[in-house]
């Protein structure tokens, strides 16, 4: 996901970044397993290609969950016949979608409240 050049983010927009991308990531996996590409492929059909996860964001941040336990990884063969890593997404990365999610749909309504606010501060 690139981040805007004209701006330089400071810790807290790369921790939303961050944040942002892991909770995409753990909604691709509630489906299926699936290896990297397939993670961004989803979100890039999902979002009609308004979010294209780069790998430079992708694998970094499969690599952060599969640390913390909320997804597990495994050797596979893709449909073409590859080698490929399957994440799958664990128990604790079920909870911590649904926590995320809940904190995510408070946040985006606050926001676009403030966006589409039509009374003039007082």
């Amino acid at each position: 996901m690139p981040i805007p050049s004209s701006s330089t983010p400071d810790a807290s927009d790369l921790d939303l970044l961050k944040g942002t991308v892991d909770v995409m990531i753990l909604k691709a996996l509630s489906w299926r397993p699936m290896h990297g590409f397939g993670v961004a492929k989803w979100i890039r059909q999902t979002t009609d290609d308004v979010l294209q996860l780069e790998d430079s964001a992708l694998y970094p941040a499969l690599h952060r969950l599969e640390h913390r336990g909320l997804v597990s990884a495994e050797w596979g063969l893709t449909e073409n016949n590859r080698r490929a890593k399957f994440y799958r997404l664990t128990t604790k990365g079920r909870q911590q979608l649904r926590a995320r999610a809940t904190s995510w749909d408070r946040y985006a309504l606050a926001v676009s409240k403030v966006i589409h606010a039509t009374v003039q501060p007082t």
